[in-house]
């Protein structure tokens, strides 16, 4: 995404001393991927079941920029946030956050209304909030065993970040392809898995990689706080793909 998501060279020995200094930041970044994700959900109830709201969204070209927003965002910054401040990642992140709480609004109007829906690949979901909240569980405890795998383990992770990459790219645009002409909804089911093992190791991969930057810029605060939202921002992303993933599994009808 920028200098602050590439990966680093590991440390010559990953078995590194936990000190106040590395707990704090990493509390930092933690905080604020879970206010981010408390303001996503507040932002897509008020969308999900506030009329005025969801027309605006729904019913506006404005649909356009909540759905291809973040995704022209994360890729805007890899070419011009070469060297990002502390208020432009925070306002990238939060933007982020903004927008992408607004598309996760199409899942409470669906446990609103009752009302079914139809993948690309012709699966049909159809949730209740009991579901969401189940989703979510699942998600925040694969999350918190994914993130304390990557933070603890002495395996150097570094070299799985280039396939994780890859292995994303691939998918996306297999993913596009199947909505623009197979529409397959095995392959949809077998991407949605594929996407969902990737998560996993992005979450393991970027908490280590967080715990490597911290000891390569530790001092500098204008790189930690940097690095804060943009440590945020990545592990944000990959919690909410998962959880989406899982929701849509939990609410196939298939």
């Amino acid at each position: 995404m920028n200098d602050f998501s590439r990966p680093y060279g590991a440390a010559p020995s990953m078995d590194m001393s936990v000190d106040a200094g590395l707990r704090s930041f990493m509390l930092g970044v933690y905080n604020k991927m879970a206010l981010g994700l408390l303001i996503s959900a507040a932002i897509a109830y008020a969308v999900g079941t506030f009329a005025p709201l969801t027309q605006l969204v729904f019913g506006t070209p404005l649909l356009f920029v909540v759905q291809w927003g973040p995704l022209a965002l994360l890729l805007g910054s890899a070419f011009l946030m070469r060297n990002p401040s502390p208020m432009s990642s925070a306002l990238l992140y939060w933007t982020i956050v903004a927008l992408i709480g607004a598309s996760l609004s199409f899942w409470v109007i669906m446990a609103t209304s009752g009302q079914a829906a139809q993948t690309v690949g012709g699966r049909t979901l159809q949730v209740d909030f009991g579901t969401i909240a189940q989703a979510f569980l699942i998600t925040a405890s694969s999350f918190l065993a994914l993130s304390f795998f990557g933070y603890t383990t002495k395996r150097d992770l570094s070299p799985i970040s280039s396939f994780l990459f890859m292995a994303m790219i691939g998918a996306i645009l297999l993913g596009l392809a199947n909505a623009f002409f197979f529409q397959s909804g095995i392959l949809e089911l077998g991407l949605q898995l594929i996407v969902l093992l990737l998560m996993a190791g992005v979450i393991a991969w970027q908490t280590q990689d967080l715990k490597v930057m911290y000891y390569q810029i530790s001092g500098d605060q204008r790189s930690m706080a940097v690095m804060t939202n943009m440590g945020a921002l990545n592990l944000y992303i990959a919690f909410v793909n998962m959880f989406q993933i899982i929701l849509s599994l939990l609410g196939s009808r298939e």
